[in-house]
């Protein structure tokens, strides 16, 4: 077996605050195996907004610096005792977490950029709220990563998919990947995306708003649920959302929640269940992962410039 490096390359949070922060070295070390881990090789790396919210600290980190990023796909290169999940060297598996990857033992390059946003998409339509056939769904950032993933996914369990996004080649984009309706919220128009969606639901609104806005949104999403229909925030593009008077959701009992990934995958079984599902669904076939662009490390300041402004569609990697 040859040797391993001693160092590595990586990108460094220092500081909270823009996209400059994050720093590029090529002389980090690499982490000295614990027992029960596994150390692995990246190949690819995936650009999530939560690597956004804790860049502003808006999530905060336990201590800085510290290397950014939650999502890795690669090659398990060494392992320490005890290891009861028989990971072996040569094994391709996701950097975020330790579990053979499925029976077959390879995810394959089309399962690489899917983890975290798959994870995240499985688990709102089968926990935050089950979608059922023929229900109405309201998209907020359709064309986005978790937005087409949730296109496809509803598509096929057959909902009713309302979507928004900004500019015509991303409601396209959405229409191509499932939503019957798309409201481009960068239209110059008479009517606000609230009046179009309760105009194409004849005025009863939504069964459920799947909101990764956040500030902008919020509000009119409870406006467009239906009586007893639901608001599940899991994202703050926008911003966060303000704290919401106990009456405002009394008024058609709507309920609201905000999904947070890592509180569905608490536990191993939980985490095995969202990330079998949603490898499942890439390797059958019934989804598939649009990559928006592929950068180096040197360019993850970009990444975060044109994620932020909401200049992408679909999966952002970094090819290491």
């Amino acid at each position: 077996m040859a040797s391993l490096p001693t160092i590595m390359k990586a990108v460094t949070l220092t500081a909270l605050g823009g996209p400059e922060k994050p720093l590029f070295s090529e002389y980090k070390p690499v982490p000295r195996l614990q027992p029960g881990q596994v150390l692995i090789k990246n190949a690819y790396s995936g650009i999530n907004f939560v690597d956004v919210y804790y860049r502003t600290g808006v999530y905060p980190s336990a201590s800085l610096p510290t290397i950014i990023g939650q999502e890795g796909a690669g090659t398990i290169v060494a392992t320490s005792g005890p290891n009861p999940l028989g990971l072996d060297v040569g094994d391709h598996c996701p950097s975020f977490w330790s579990m053979r990857a499925t029976s077959q033992g390879h995810l394959g390059e089309g399962c690489r950029p899917v983890f975290l946003m798959g994870m995240a998409a499985t688990s709102l339509i089968q926990t935050a709220y089950s979608v059922q056939k023929r229900q109405t769904v309201l998209i907020h950032a359709a064309a986005g990563g978790v937005g087409l993933l949730l296109c496809q996914i509803l598509r096929d369990v057959g909902a009713i998919i309302i979507g928004t996004a900004g500019g015509p080649e991303k409601c396209a984009l959405a229409k191509e990947n499932g939503a019957r309706h798309v409201i481009d919220y960068k239209a110059a128009s008479s009517s606000s995306w609230v009046e179009r969606v309760m105009e194409l639901t004849n005025g009863s609104g939504v069964d459920v708003v799947y909101d990764s806005v956040g500030k902008d949104t919020w509000e009119g999403s409870m406006d467009v649920a239906k009586r007893n229909g639901k608001v599940v925030i899991f994202g703050e593009a926008s911003g966060p959302v303000p704290d919401i008077p106990m009456q405002k959701l009394g008024q058609k009992n709507v309920s609201m929640m905000r999904a947070a990934l890592k509180n569905m995958i608490a536990t191993r079984p939980e985490l095995e269940l969202y990330a079998n599902a949603a490898f499942g669904l890439v390797k059958s076939g019934k989804v598939q992962v649009r990559i928006h662009r592929e950068y180096s490390l040197r360019q993850v300041s970009e990444a975060h410039v044109q994620l932020e402004g909401r200049k992408t569609m679909g999966k952002l990697l970094i090819k290491l």
